[in-house]
């Protein structure tokens, strides 16, 4: 029915007013389950999504009430419609009455840009991400808006399993700079900042495991924990407790997962991430405190055969050491080590065991030196399938070294040495090869809309 043939005795005369009510009613219910936990202790999460259901039903009634054909003024119909249709799609599944609503509301008016981006929301969560980035990408033709652009990083990141290896880093350094455009547009967002968190944790991942870039990763996150908002979302939790998992602050990393999962009990990755890391620290445990369960006698044949020759290069005078000149390393033993980072040092020790990781970052094991000492290397950017086999003879220059200990229900306690770059190692006297360096692509982010 056109506007010029409506029937205007049957328009509603207070259309606006009533409109005006409902879309209170409309943030108010967004402001009860996007804050659920300001009002709501903990244990009541299990039961959250059913309480955000039954208010939705109440408010659905309420829209449904309304023939918008007939009683909504035309010019009123396609905000009407927008937000009958986020009504809807305030269910964490998705509601396909929610489309329905959406797509005829930006039909009849195309600039509408929140229409747009709750369409998109809605492609999303029914999995159809073609139509999601059109919504998306409808939107941004109105209107540069943060909504649009951090759904977009998504999407790009997404996108990014299925292209070719030489097209994944442009993909992802578009995805951080969209993040990053949606944070300027409002610095206040907490879910741009944890968009962009995620943005550089996956590029952590399929581009390069540089620590500084978690570095970027973790100042988003907390930015994100200022926002109540943010703070009550649990993939907030679990994608930090992945980026905290890598800078292997492994105690705050666990508590993280725990937390998600106190907020979402049914989902299961934080779950996984929490029993795989779990699973890690017992074995970095066992593998140190039993010395890879070798024997005595074997082990005392294994130190006293280390060959100080194995130290190659770095037996030199001096060595050329990444940016740095002429560095003159130092052999010491590995229980001369200090915390943190050992400049000028370089230890040689013998594999003794090493532990399967699920995801292969960072591939890890375990050295012995004269000292009877043992401890982890945990080495990453080393290409999958690499690695070394008991017995070899490792030299770690400048080792960065790490004591890990939680004493509660989930007890550990190792110290390790991070190896950002594998080709700084030499393994039998010999550097590894540059054909052993490469990212491992990992996919560990999580994003509800």
């Amino acid at each position: 029915m056109s506007s010029n043939t409506e029937d205007h005795v049957e328009l509603l005369e207070n259309a606006s007013e009533i409109m005006d009510n409902l879309s209170k009613e409309l943030q108010e219910l967004y402001s009860y389950r996007d804050l659920f936990f300001e009002n709501h202790p903990l244990e009541m999460a299990s039961e959250k999504n059913k309480c955000v259901e039954q208010k939705k039903e109440v408010l659905v009634q309420k829209f449904e009430s309304f023939d918008v054909d007939v009683q909504i003024p035309f010019a009123l119909r396609a905000q009407f419609l927008y937000m009958k249709g986020r009504c809807y799609n305030i269910s964490q599944t998705y509601d396909s009455r929610a489309t329905q609503c959406l797509s005829k509301a930006v039909k009849l008016n195309p600039h509408l840009v929140d229409a747009w981006n709750e369409l998109g929301e809605c492609y999303l969560k029914n999995m159809n991400v073609k139509e999601a980035k059109a919504s998306f990408e409808g939107a941004l033709k109105h209107e540069r808006n943060r909504l649009s652009l951090r759904c977009l990083s998504i999407i790009l990141r997404q996108e990014s399993g299925e292209l070719k290896r030489n097209e994944i880093t442009p993909a992802i350094l578009k995805s951080v700079d969209l993040a990053k455009e949606a944070v300027a547009q409002d610095i206040k967002d907490g879910i741009s900042w944890t968009v962009l968190g995620n943005a550089y944790l996956c590029q952590y991942f399929m581009i390069a495991q540089d620590p500084a870039t978690l570095k970027l990763c973790m100042s988003a996150y907390k930015q994100a924990w200022a926002d109540p908002v943010a703070k009550g979302q649990p993939d907030l939790y679990y994608n930090k407790g992945v980026a905290l998992k890598y800078s292997e602050c492994y105690s705050e990393a666990i508590e993280m997962f725990y937390h998600a999962c106190r907020l979402d009990p049914g989902w299961a990755p934080p779950k996984h991430e929490r029993s795989e890391l779990t699973h890690y620290l017992t074995e970095a445990t066992r593998l140190v405190r039993t010395r890879g369960k070798l024997k005595a006698k074997r082990l005392a044949t294994m130190v006293q055969t280390i060959d100080k020759k194995m130290l190659g290069e770095y037996a030199t005078e001096s060595y050329n050491l990444g940016p740095r000149k002429d560095v003159l390393l130092e052999h010491v033993r590995i229980d001369a080590l200090r915390e943190g980072s050992n400049d000028n040092k370089v230890i040689l020790g013998r594999v003794v065991g090493s532990i399967h990781n699920e995801n292969a970052v960072p591939f890890t094991f375990a050295i012995i030196d004269e000292s009877l000492e043992c401890v982890c290397v945990s080495v990453y950017n080393w290409a999958d399938g690499r690695g070394t086999i008991i017995g070899d003879v490792v030299a770690v220059p400048e080792p960065l070294l790490t004591s890990h200990a939680m004493d509660s229900e989930l007890a550990f306690e190792f110290k390790s040495i991070r190896v950002n770059n594998p080709l700084v190692l030499l393994i039998n006297g010999k550097r590894v090869s540059r054909n052993q360096f490469a990212s491992t692509r990992v996919t560990s982010t999580y994003e509800i809309h």
